[in-house]
């Protein structure tokens, strides 16, 4: 990658409500970067800026969603482009193709894993040969998922010297819902593209899916999990993480026969299990209701608007906290933990998020080639122990336990 570019990372969609603090966090963890802010207003992006006193620090660059010829101007400019201008499937696709045809590597916060498809039929390829890294997925959906699984069978070989046949995580967290997430959501819906969700290997490469598929199996009821000691239930973001995972394990070789599951916890005794049952229902009812553009329509009206989300002390005050596990074909085991304090889909996604790219534009030359130096990649084939350290480094805990 050329490195006569005026910025080393370009913060786009960074008016909304990710953004803002996207910008906040580079202020204050960029150093001697070069940075800069991008979206449709100078108006909006002037105003951040201010906000997070970086008018001595970032640049400015407008560029509608929809205009190539501006996109293309951007992603000249940057070796890296940070997204949160979501849903996605609107907003993101030009852009993306804007950084593939000028080799900027790419990362944002997308949950939309029918839209992630896409880029991958569509750019894959030619990304792959020029070394360009298109990274989605790099938020709360699905770091910590991908990278513990990464962390699981990477510790397995090393301990053990054979990988995990099986991996599954399990997750407890708080936190509060921003209008831009659930925008994706519906737009999904909206759109048509949610039935693609139910394809347990969509991300995967063509031929890559074990044969005992039947162990992948999105969990529908809870159940009790002698591993995790406690009733565990389905997990409303496992249909994403699970998708990126099992794409991470056919890029890096993690088995022809591996399989990656992932549960909420709700705890132990007789009241876990009501409540396992009842989020369980719940969920599904749910799920079924919103399949009803009324009940959409509903939706909008009643959750927070794209740019609205919760306030500072709600997300000072959330956490996540992912526990995993991994088995080997012997019966070995090796256990680790994911945890950080702050709301998981605000808070600890902007350090995620920002980690990320600061790993692409601080470490290129020390990121993983085993997943492959470009194409559309999963966080932990595409920055792996990179973005692992950075994280740790920027205070969220990952240990393998003993």
């Amino acid at each position: 990658m050329t490195s006569a570019r005026d910025y080393d990372v370009v913060l786009y969609g960074a008016s909304g409500f990710v953004g803002r603090q996207t910008v906040a966090y580079f202020a204050q963890h960029a150093g001697a970067l070069r940075w800069a802010l991008a979206g449709r207003s100078q108006a909006k992006l002037e105003q951040v800026r201010q906000h997070c006193g970086a008018q001595d620090l970032a640049g400015i660059i407008v560029a509608d969603g929809q205009d190539e010829a501006a996109l293309d101007a951007l992603a000249r400019q940057t070796r890296v482009v940070l997204s949160t201008a979501g849903p996605f499937a609107l907003y993101g696709s030009a852009l993306v193709a804007a950084c593939v045809r000028h080799g900027a590597h790419y990362v944002d916060i997308t949950g939309e894993t029918p839209w992630v498809r896409d880029l991958i039929e569509r750019h894959h390829a030619k990304a792959e040969k020029a070394g360009t890294r298109i990274v989605p997925l790099c938020g709360f959906d699905s770091v910590p998922s991908d990278l513990g699984a990464f962390m699981v069978q990477r510790e397995m070989r090393r301990r053990h010297g054979q990988p995990c046949v099986s991996i599954k995580a399990c997750f407890s967290a708080r936190g509060g819902l921003n209008g831009g997430t659930l925008a994706s959501a519906l737009n999904l819906m909206d759109s048509g593209q949610s039935r693609a969700l139910s394809d347990l290997f969509l991300l995967n490469p063509k031929g890559s899916q074990p044969k005992r598929q039947a162990l992948d199996a999105d969990p529908i009821a809870p159940h009790r999990d002698s591993d995790f000691s406690a009733w565990v239930g389905p997990f409303v973001m496992g249909p994403v993480n699970t998708r990126v995972v099992r794409r991470s394990a056919a890029l890096l070789g993690y088995g022809d026969d591996f399989h990656y599951q992932e549960y909420m916890r709700f705890g132990r005794g007789a009241p876990a299990a009501l409540a396992a049952a009842g989020v369980s229902f719940g969920m599904g009812a749910t799920q079924a209701a919103m399949l009803l553009s009324p009940v959409r329509s509903l939706a909008r009206k009643m959750a927070p608007a794209p740019g609205q989300g919760p306030s500072e002390r709600a997300m000072d005050n959330g956490w996540f906290r992912c526990e995993l596990v991994g088995h080997s074909a012997s019966g070995e085991t090796v256990r680790a933990l994911i945890s950080d304090q702050g709301d998981p889909g605000n808070r600890a996604t902007t350090k995620m998020l920002c980690e990320s790219a600061l790993a692409l534009a601080h470490q290129e030359m020390q990121l993983p080639r085993d997943g492959g130096i470009g194409g559309v990649l999963t966080p932990a084939s595409a920055l792996g122990a990179v973005l692992e350290q950075r994280l740790r480094a920027a205070g969220m805990n990952l240990e393998i336990l003993a």
